[in-house]
């Protein structure tokens, strides 16, 4: 039940930058370029004509960190290299080598191999399998080689077609470059505009404008969240799951479910419990640039009435939701996260006691990330999910916490093919497992209107009977709630 320690925090931060795509592009392709040219930087001329080179695509490096080119758009992506290669055909073929080899060693081998053997303990020979996962990742990470491939080729094509034309005194055709800059420019803003259009619609009102009123004192005494980070929602339908099971059958299932977009832990655990979005609260990546969302939160919201909320999670959600968070390190065996996590579940309710409790299972997402989601290992931890979970409500029960509690179960994000990427909406990440279970909460319903996890932090206002987060768009889940109960 060890806490994430300041180190871990301070570690999770930094791997964020060679885990997250739009950070690892520029880093990638200047540490590449350094290593490959070492032995050529003898003198301070050279040098100079180095680092003069490297102001040539820092043009292109602003445009790929605003147009990331995301899902079915990096298709496009070898469009512009091949447009350089046509016009400027002397590759340094020893250096895009360099490059690919770089990065599948990056990816597969420190990243996939030697990084989870040592934070999760997977085999040292999840090289064997990792690779195919690399080659088809979607998501918005370093893993993504169908992104990064193309983009960092091209850049240190450019990169060292102005370092050779410096040194050997000759010419850099500036003019051509700025043409070809205009051309990948408008490309990416054509292809952005008219043909990314998978992102969902945010909600435009204000739920404290248009939701219900919320009722005085509340219905629930207490409301208990469990998200299962990662669970793809047709996965977990063909999991072996029965107390789950038996759980949405005795509640109320949203049967359409979608999550935030991008669908990073992060971004979604901030829109999930401010009610809003990330162009509104902050938060846009698991990078977090700027600490703590910058609206309301439900905890904020609670406090206004004297209750109190807490959410024990993996350090990364302390960059958002701050002292709010109780943490369990995460570098520990992947058969020993969950437990740990529940473990640390039951002292939080026995020397705390809050009226809201979120419990982040993280076992599920690290397998979908370390060992791709359409194998038996990811099946395998929604079913250990689901007794972990049987084990702590049953524990509650006997504690007499469950008496007037709302249960609540749900993911933040599923997970695509590949290394269990979730951040684009590819398939198997929009639509996640969502369903309710209380005393309150109708029984056998199934809803099948869509909705959004920014109406999760809405609902638990309602619930609790505590104002709207001040920035909450999310459309309170009525419903789910029992208006006889709730009359009487």
């Amino acid at each position: 039940m060890k806490s994430a320690s300041k180190f871990e925090k301070f570690a999770a931060r930094s791997w964020n930058l060679l885990n997250e795509g739009k950070p690892f592009t520029p880093i990638f392709t200047v540490g590449t370029m350094v290593l490959f040219h070492l032995g050529d930087l003898d003198s301070t001329e050279r040098t100079l004509d180095f680092f003069l080179a490297l102001l040539a695509i820092l043009p292109l490096l602003v445009m790929y960190f605003i147009y990331d080119f995301p899902l079915f758009l990096r298709n496009y992506l070898w469009i512009p290299f091949i447009v350089f290669i046509v016009i400027w055909p002397d590759l340094n073929i020893d250096l895009l080598f360099f490059a690919a080899g770089l990065y599948f060693f990056f990816t597969v081998f420190f990243w996939g191999t030697l990084y989870y053997h040592l934070r999760i303990g997977t085999s040292w020979l999840n090289f064997t399998r990792f690779w195919k996962l690399v080659l088809k990742n979607s998501d918005s990470t370093s893993g993504n080689a169908q992104e990064q491939l193309p983009k960092v080729l091209l850049l240190l094509s450019i990169w060292e077609f102005v370092y050779t034309a410096l040194t050997v005194d000759s010419a850099v055709p500036i003019s051509d470059l700025a043409i070809f800059y205009g051309f990948i420019l408008i490309f990416a803003y054509v292809l952005h505009r008219y043909l990314f259009d998978w992102k969902p619609k945010a909600y435009e009102s204000y739920t404290k404008n248009e939701g219900p009123e919320v009722p005085e004192n509340g219905l629930s005494e207490k409301v208990i969240v469990i998200v299962i980070d990662g669970m793809r929602k047709e996965r977990f339908y063909e999991a072996n799951t029965p107390y789950l099971d038996q759980l949405k059958e005795n509640g109320t299932e949203y049967l359409n479910m979608e999550t935030l977009y991008p669908a990073r832990t992060v971004v979604c655990f901030s829109s999930m419990f401010t009610g809003t979005y990330p162009f509104e609260h902050g938060i846009k990546s698991n990078m977090v640039y700027r600490l703590g969302v910058k609206t309301e939160t439900i905890f904020d919201s609670l406090r206004k009435v004297g209750k109190r909320g807490r959410l024990l999670g993996i350090a990364h959600l302390v960059d958002a939701m701050g002292s709010d968070v109780e943490t369990v390190t995460a570098v520990m065996h992947k058969d020993k996260a969950d437990p740990n996590m529940l473990a640390k579940a039951r002292k939080i309710m026995k020397e705390q006691d809050p009226d809201l409790f979120v419990v982040q299972m993280i076992g599920t997402d690290q397998v979908g990330h370390s060992r791709g989601v359409l194998y038996d290992d990811y099946i395998e931890k929604i079913e250990e999910a689901d007794a972990l979970i049987k084990e702590f409500v049953e524990w509650l029960e006997s504690e007499g916490k469950m008496e007037n509690t709302t249960l609540v179960i749900c993911a933040d994000h599923g997970q695509a093919d590949g290394i269990g990427g979730h951040g684009h909406l590819d398939e198997g990440e929009r639509y996640v497992p969502f369903f309710m279970h209380g005393p309150h909460i109708s029984k056998g319903t199934k809803v099948q209107e869509k909705h959004s996890l920014v109406s999760l932090a809405p609902t638990i206002s309602y619930l609790l009977g505590a104002p709207y987060p001040g920035s909450s768009r999310g459309k309170v889940l009525i419903d789910a709630i029992n208006v006889e109960k709730e009359e009487n």
